[in-house]
């Protein structure tokens, strides 16, 4: 039976969840996060040596996330995202299925360079932008950015922060993911792809318009595409080369911003406004409440209840643990999930079957559910600003029939191929 401080920080923990899934009053989610880790730490659940230790944990998510929010950010402003978008809309040359097919891949690049974040916040309202030129509903290019954003988000170790969190200091190098994730990866996208290419078969048949007006970028607008390219590529060398991806991505991130930022005479100011920054007090507060709910014992139990399993039959466990965790994570948003899989993988010593698979299950499992992910939320709030509208009940269907299918040859693949 629990005793009432660990009742309460379950409490505490729950409430703060369903605060940052439902942000009741429009309130951003991290208020909920942060108020929720004052509670622990106020009500000496965590004492505060135990939360700063937590929150120094998430160090190198918060020098990725900055990164990677600037590149974005820098990437939107200079109208990179939208210059591409309505390319890809006259190479369709009045294809419906060209013009998805397109957008499709944008998205699996932008995602696999830029992470998920960046297709959900950045290249939706582009691709809006872009359907509409081409005078084409759409919804289904919408909806590849929302699926592809989770879908091809292990395809690198950059594509989704939560692959640093469920990793942590022992992320596979460039060469070792890409053996390991490869073929996962080029399950969960192909078989996304065809399931959307085929449920909007009817309205992807339709003609669309070839007149789409000539993109031009301007020249800091060439420049910042040419420094976020040169930014992948060195995010990939320091992949390759086992180097901190965070530190990484937070100077190349800088350096981007401030050469691009010079060539075009502009302040940074307006940058630096754009940038979503209240996610990485979100982050920190998540840390704090995973702290707590580790001070009651439950992850130990989780840990133990994992590694047991995982020594008789750890590719079994792995497929399981990952299935199972994909379903949590659309009950409570895939951050709180992953931190809680993370630190109950790292205290159970579990092999890498199991670790990949809960990686698989946090980054692929949120496409079921309109509140599974970070970047699901971002972009429901995207393309309300559009004036295009999603119900919860019309994502789940379409979630059902796309990540079920998706998730278990993915998962199978992903344990098969462990080290």
């Amino acid at each position: 039976m629990p005793d009432p401080s660990q009742l309460a920080t379950f409490a505490i923990a729950g409430t703060a969840t369903a605060g940052v899934i439902l942000r009741p009053f429009g309130w951003r989610e991290a208020i909920f996060a942060v108020a929720g880790a004052l509670a622990l730490v106020l009500g000496g659940l965590v004492g505060p040596p135990a939360a700063l230790a937590a929150i120094g944990r998430g160090t190198e998510v918060y020098l990725f996330l900055a990164g990677m929010m600037v590149l974005a950010e820098l990437a939107r402003r200079e109208k990179v995202f939208d210059w591409t978008a309505v390319h890809a809309a006259r190479l369709a040359r009045g294809s419906g299925v060209r013009l998805f097919d397109l957008v499709f891949i944008t998205g699996v690049i932008v995602t696999a360079l830029l992470s998920n974040d960046a297709t959900a916040v950045v290249l939706t309202p582009a691709v809006c932008a872009a359907a509409r030129a081409a005078k084409a509903n759409p919804l289904p290019a919408l909806y590849a950015c929302a699926f592809v954003a989770n879908a091809a988000s292990f395809i690198l170790p950059i594509s989704n922060p939560a692959n640093l969190v469920m990793f942590g200091a022992h992320i596979p190098t460039l060469g070792a993911w890409l053996m390991w994730f490869g073929l996962p990866s080029l399950i969960a996208v192909g078989v996304t792809w065809f399931i959307l290419r085929w449920r909007f078969r009817g309205v992807l048949a339709q003609p669309i318009s070839a007149e789409a007006a000539r993109p031009a970028l301007p020249l800091s607008g060439r420049i910042a595409a040419g420094g976020i390219t040169i930014a992948c590529a060195v995010l990939l060398v320091a992949s390759a080369l086992g180097l901190r991806l965070g530190l990484a991505t937070f100077v190349v991130g800088l350096l981007t911003s401030v050469l691009a930022l010079a060539a075009s005479r502009r302040s940074p100011v307006p940058l630096l406004k754009g940038v979503s920054w209240s996610v990485i007090p979100l982050v920190a507060g998540l840390f704090v409440l995973v702290a707590g709910l580790e001070a009651t014992g439950f992850v130990d139990a989780l840990a133990r209840m994992l590694g047991g399993y995982a020594a008789d039959a750890p590719r079994v466990t792995g497929f399981g643990a990952g299935a199972l965790l994909a379903m949590v994570c659309n009950l409570m948003n895939n951050l709180p999930a992953g931190l809680l899989a993370a630190s109950a993988a790292a205290a159970g010593a579990v092999p890498p079957a199991v670790t990949g698979a809960l990686l698989v299950g946090v980054d692929l499992g949120p496409n079921l559910s309109v509140t599974g992910s970070l970047a699901t939320i971002l972009w429901l709030i995207a393309i309300r600003r559009e004036g295009e509208h999603v119900s919860a009940w019309d994502f789940l269907k379409l979630g059902t029939l796309v990540t079920i299918p998706a998730l278990v040859p993915a998962l199978a693949a992903v344990v098969w191929l462990a080290p």
